[in-house]
């Protein structure tokens, strides 16, 4: 992937039913060339799905992010057995065997259960447990409004394919598709539905990473983050926690190991951080969660 590739992608992850007019826009590109760049993402499987969910923002549910060095031999084993789990949404394995897994709970109750749960399975030694307080820099509170049975009916139509022709929603379900796009819309504004992508950036030769992030003591997290977003498409996705807010998790994207070295040198030299220190990602799985069932209901 080139920085464009990797600028479509993260604005396809925040709205993946992004017009091919605006995303051509942001990019600089013709329409042409985004169609013919995204069929190369999909045959390549750096993107799998387009999909549609109800939002963890509108269900007040709680992220976790665990992670840790494991001593499991077994990666198949560990994936299949959480793709089962129910509140599993992410697995990334870096070098040493060292895992992040993301979880999005019903309740903050359900915490110690899901550590002790992934500490056996996961044979981890000495796991840290975040409570995700911030998963972006440009993250925002929770969402507003409730979701009709309707919107539910709409989100189960686009959950695999959320670029679906609002028409054919619209005779799906039985409606006009003036309704579909109103409810839709709604739902967007008011944070309720999530449109993202599944992104497999190992299937390409780039290099990903996870930087973990520890901050100067008299350094605001707002500041560190603010940095952060002069280092974008570079840095993406970052993580603040509200039991360690000394900390911050951030995905890295570069082509050669020269340019992450390169990157983190400059992130050290922003005088926010007291170490930055990178872990690279050989590769990573997405899974279905309690979330998505609820459409499915």
């Amino acid at each position: 992937m080139d920085k464009t590739d990797m600028i479509l992608c993260q604005l396809l992850m925040s709205n993946s039913r992004m017009p091919y007019r605006e995303l051509a826009d942001r990019l600089n590109l013709s329409v042409t060339a985004v169609h013919s760049r995204i069929k190369s993402l999909l045959e390549q499987g750096v993107i799998r799905r387009f999909s549609a969910k109800v939002s963890l923002r509108a269900l007040k549910a709680p992220i976790i992010l665990v992670f840790g060095l494991s001593k499991s031999v077994s990666l198949q084993d560990l994936r299949r057995e959480l793709a089962e789990q129910g509140s599993v949404y992410w697995l990334g394995v870096g070098g040493g065997n060292y895992l992040y897994i993301g979880a999005c709970l019903r309740e903050i109750v359900g915490l110690e259960s899901l550590v002790s749960h992934l500490r056996e399975k996961a044979d981890l030694l000495e796991p840290t447990v975040g409570i995700v307080s911030r998963y972006s820099p440009g993250d925002v509170g929770p969402a507003e409004g409730r979701l009709s049975s309707l919107d539910y009916q709409i989100i189960r139509s686009l959950k695999d394919d959320s670029r679906k022709a609002l028409s054919d929603v619209a005779e799906e379900l039985g409606v006009s598709t003036k309704t579909v796009r109103r409810r839709l819309s709604r739902m967007m504004e008011l944070g309720l539905v999530e449109m993202s992508i599944d992104w497999y950036p190992d299937a390409s030769n780039d290099i990903i990473a996870i930087l973990h992030l520890n901050l100067k003591p008299s350094i605001r997290r707002s500041d560190a983050e603010t940095v952060l977003l002069k280092y974008w498409p570079n840095v993406f996705i970052s993580w603040s926690f509200s039991n360690i807010p000394s900390l911050i998790l951030s995905f890295a994207w570069s082509n050669t190991m020269k340019e992450l070295k390169e990157l983190c040198e400059n992130l050290e030299q922003e005088n926010v951080f007291q170490s930055v220190s990178p872990n690279v990602l050989y590769t990573g799985y997405v899974f279905k969660t309690w979330v998505d069932r609820l459409v499915e209901k």
